[in-house]
């Protein structure tokens, strides 16, 4: 049969809260046009992001009523530790309380000023954390990453010459680590190739650079290896994720995303000495080495979820579900990021919202028509969640600005697939009547968190 359907059953609902528009305009005002302050319970389908807000599986649940919540040595945490090693072949597991607490161990010992950790794109928690240890993050998008229109099956890969370039001027020595996202969450959910993992790789090796994965959706990566790379086919999900692993030092992972968990992540570790002063910082930040911030039964969640999610019937229609809203877009010629990655859609907002400037915020601009429209809370990826301030206090972009609407794993059904899709052609098809937006507010690490806005009038 030609329809793909969803590979499993629902055994518990959850109600939604309908809003008005006339509500949803006071409910905007109120929270500042900022998605992130809007509650809940006022979302109609929220694609803020994908992590922590899948459905857990009845495995999975099972497994949180079978948490052993000893505070050393769990038996839960054996469990955990055992799917993790056996996925990534890395004899070292630290379990954390969700990715960025990783990340913070991470770059508190491998950051530092004058240092420069390097990737295809640090998404905004990494470079954050990279940023607060004094250290400097580089992306090297690669080229074809560059043109939202083009077709290509890697678009998240590194640019491994630009990259090589870089570590030969600069010097190893001032290179912390190489970070390779996978999938490129910031730049559009793009898969990288197994070939590219493994230049990238290469090429560190060669100047005894570490290399880590950010292994957020090794799973959908996975997938995109096997079905579009050569060699690759007949190969298991499993058997793709070790290889990718094996040429990587490390890996930092928030659960939250491709394990279905609502809490948790790890650090994944080839050296025992870094492993060491991970597992030290973690005792004080964290908490004791077989829990780490984490209960017991969230661990037990996790290693079920991260079997679960290698299923390739999951992927397959966790895969075709995002085409399709692409497919749905491309006939009205609404303009996205192709082609359509692994766990969101990303809207090109500044040609989306071609009338409004990039230094009046178009994404966030768009954020704001789609939740007075439709109820939907996407995120801004662009000027507010990356744009700097020059010397002269004018903004510097980056290359992009995006909405993400990123969708949470086995929560919605197609019918709720095809109402995002008419909302956002009802948005694109009245565009002109939406403005920009000035800042009011911000802080000084992850402003797009908690800014405030006010239309530009």
């Amino acid at each position: 049969m030609n329809t793909i359907i969803e590979p499993f059953r629902i055994k518990s609902v959850e109600p939604i809260y309908f809003t008005t528009r006339e509500e949803r305009v006071h409910i905007l005002k109120k929270a500042h046009y900022n998605p992130f302050l809007i509650n809940a319970r006022d979302v109609i389908i929220d694609l803020l992001t994908d992590s922590g807000t899948s459905a857990m599986s009845s495995e999975q649940w099972a497994g949180v009523m079978r948490g052993d919540e000893s505070y050393a040595g769990s038996d839960s945490f054996f469990r955990f530790e055992e799917t993790v090693r056996e996925i990534t072949n890395m004899p070292y597991i630290i379990p954390t309380h969700q990715g960025r607490a990783s990340e913070k161990i991470l770059f508190t010992i491998m950051g530092g000023k004058g240092k420069y950790v390097l990737s295809n794109t640090l998404f905004d928690t990494t470079r954050a954390n990279v940023e607060f240890s004094g250290a400097e993050g580089i992306d090297f998008r690669c080229p074809e990453s560059k043109d939202p229109d083009l077709e290509a099956p890697f678009k998240g890969n590194m640019d491994a010459d630009a990259l090589q370039s870089f570590i030969a001027e600069k010097g190893p020595a001032d290179i912390s680590l190489v970070m390779l996202t996978i999938t490129n969450n910031s730049g559009g959910g793009q898969p990288v190739s197994m070939a590219n993992i493994k230049e990238v790789s290469r090429i560190c090796r060669s100047y005894g650079v570490p290399i880590f994965i950010d292994a957020c959706r090794f799973a959908e990566n996975a997938y995109f290896i096997k079905q579009r790379e050569k060699g690759y086919g007949s190969k298991s999900i499993p058997e793709i994720a070790q290889e990718m692993f094996s040429y990587a030092d490390g890996c930092t992972m928030s659960a939250k995303k491709d394990a279905f968990a609502n809490i948790g992540g790890f650090i994944a570790i080839v050296d025992e000495l870094l492993a060491e002063k991970c597992r030290n910082l973690l005792i004080i930040t964290e908490g004791f080495p077989t829990y780490g911030g984490l209960a017991g039964r969230d661990l037990e969640a996790i290693a079920i979820g991260l079997r679960e999610v290698m299923d390739e019937d999951y992927l397959k229609y966790r895969i075709r579900s995002i085409e399709y809203i692409g497919e749905k877009l491309d006939k009205v010629g609404i303009p996205y990021i192709k082609p359509t990655g692994g766990h969101a859609v990303y809207l090109d907002a500044e040609r989306f919202m071609n009338h409004i400037p990039v230094h009046e915020y178009p994404g966030q601009a768009l954020c704001s028509a789609l939740y007075l429209e439709g109820g939907i809370r996407g995120v801004e990826i662009g000027s507010v969640m990356f744009g700097k301030y020059a010397a002269d206090g004018s903004l510097v972009s980056p290359p992009m600005e995006l909405v993400r609407l990123a969708i949470p794993r086995r929560v919605y059904t197609q019918s709720h697939i095809d109402y995002v899709a008419e909302v956002i052609v009802d948005v694109y098809r009245k565009k002109q009547r939406y403005q920009g937006y000035r800042i009011t507010h911000e802080s000084p690490l992850l402003r797009h968190f908690t800014a405030k806005f006010e239309p530009v009038e």
